[in-house]
């Protein structure tokens, strides 16, 4: 637990961000496998507040809905009219019933780069320094457009000037305001009833808190983020940080900049990840596996030397120094063994695939479990629907299959089988037996001639059968 835990974690999350043009409420808007404000709340958990709510107005069904099926045991607080963000943090406070005793931290529901070690930091510093309020800031290389922060010859923050009416002096100021605060809960509380609305907005405004309580003889400190890009915008930046702290986790990200990772995704290191790769959800990347070019992989484990390249898989399992694609498509339910192969324009779902067995082209394998040092002829199908239901194929070990096979199950096909190239299998094979299922070749001497007098290939045939001739 947290030796400085907060008596509660209000975020902020009631506004329409209509300049997002969408119908999906701006704070759940996903980036990097979360919901905007589920980066907040996942980051304010790591706190461990006594209580932590969510402010909803906008679309308050479709978050509060969000929250109870993503972040159970999150409160959240209604605030019907948008009037500011001190009325939404007065929301808040009445949702708890009572001023809390002890800190209360103030966040955005939209700023998925604030990090649990940033709140944490801010938390440290407001009680370490015995602050009524701690602003969270950063020093940026360009504050132009934020607000600025001035401090006393204390360190003490005096006042937060926005940009628009800031001296030149004070324009050259690069510590800005992130929107981010820790307050003592009960200052906070009385401060609130006294915050005006005799502004442009008509709202009352959360930063009137600061001068208040400064004016009434109490102190108001800051805390500087390691990294000014947290508090900066909801762009590709979130992306960026992920991507830097696999590679510093020793993950070799070919191109950074083509490169899509959720903030759920796991990784060894000594890891590849080529240009264009896109990894979602749960996906986890074991040591020295390499993935990509143009590879997309949800929820999907890739297990130690495996080699994926341009494919797309969805809930798989990918064993060590199994080799994928290229252009193959793992489905649902489809695990891999070691040294095992899917290769090129193969597509697998709720397969099993023993150790060292290859699928190398062509083929689907759909419902089916095949054992180990197996291999499966190009252009092979697994039959598995009748039109109403699904069925099974089991294929054994040490099997060797004919291209162009049609296994038609359910179906059995024993250890060290064989099957013929061109077979149509649809009854068991046992063990260690040559299976052929084909018709019998008939070759129909002068059909071009007859069926087709004139054309190119009768020519052609004609052609043949004169050489023939004048050789004999």
């Amino acid at each position: 637990m947290s030796a400085n835990r907060p008596a509660a974690v209000v975020v902020l999350a009631a506004g329409e961000g209509t300049r997002m043009k969408s119908k999906t409420p701006k704070v759940l808007h996903e980036i990097a496998g979360r919901s905007l404000v589920g980066h907040v709340v996942s980051a304010a958990r790591e706190l461990e507040p006594e209580h932590l709510v969510v402010v909803v107005g906008h679309a308050r069904e479709k978050v509060t809905g969000h929250l109870e099926e993503h972040y159970a045991g999150t409160r959240t607080a209604v605030q019907e009219e948008q009037n500011g963000t001190g009325h939404a943090v007065r929301m808040a406070l009445e949702e708890l019933g009572k001023a809390p005793d002890g800190t209360v931290v103030v966040v955005c529901g939209d700023t998925p780069l604030l990090s649990g070690e940033t709140l944490k930091a801010l938390a440290d510093t407001h009680a370490t320094d015995g602050n009524a309020v701690t602003v969270l800031t950063a020093e940026v290389p360009d504050s132009t457009g934020y607000g600025r922060i001035v401090r006393d010859a204390s360190g003490a923050v005096t006042e937060i000037v926005e940009h628009k009416d800031a001296s030149d002096e004070q324009r050259a100021i690069r510590e800005i305001n992130s929107g981010v605060f820790a307050f003592d809960g009960r200052l906070l509380a009385e401060a609130l009833g006294q915050v005006r609305t005799d502004n442009s907005q008509g709202e009352e405004y959360l930063t009137d808190v600061l001068s208040i309580l400064r004016e009434a003889g109490h102190r108001v400190g800051a805390s500087v983020a390691g990294d000014h890009r947290e508090i900066l915008g909801i762009n590709n930046r979130v992306n960026r940080r992920l991507v830097e702290r696999a590679m510093f986790a020793g993950v070799t990200v070919v191109d950074p900049a083509t490169v899509f990772v959720d903030v759920t995704v796991t990784f060894e290191p000594d890891a590849v990840i080529l240009p264009g790769t896109q990894l979602l959800g749960a996906t986890h990347i074991a040591e020295d596996a390499v993935v990509g070019p143009n590879t997309r992989l949800t929820d999907t484990t890739v297990g130690r030397g495996a080699r994926v390249d341009n494919t797309v898989a969805y809930s798989a399992v990918i064993g060590e120094s199994a080799s994928v694609g290229p252009f193959a498509y793992l489905r649902p339910g489809t695990n891999l063994g070691k040294k095992s192969k899917a290769g090129t324009y193969v597509e697998m779902k709720n397969a099993t695939i023993g150790e060292g067995t290859k699928v190398p082209h062509l083929s689907y394998v759909g419902d089916a479990t095949i054992g180990e040092f197996t291999n499966i002829g190009a252009a092979s199908v697994f039959v598995n629907y009748d039109g109403e239901a699904k069925h099974h194929t089991t294929i054994g070990s040490h099997c060797r299959t004919g291209s162009d096979n049609m296994f038609v199950a359910p179906i059995t096909i024993g250890d060290g089988a064989y099957t013929a190239a061109g077979s149509v299998i649809t009854k068991d094979v046992p063990a260690g037996s040559l299976a052929v299922a084909r018709g019998q070749q008939r070759n129909i001497e002068g059909w071009v001639a007859r069926k087709r007098p004139g054309s190119a290939a009768a020519q052609a045939a004609q052609a043949t059968s004169e050489e023939s001739a004048g050789e004999s």
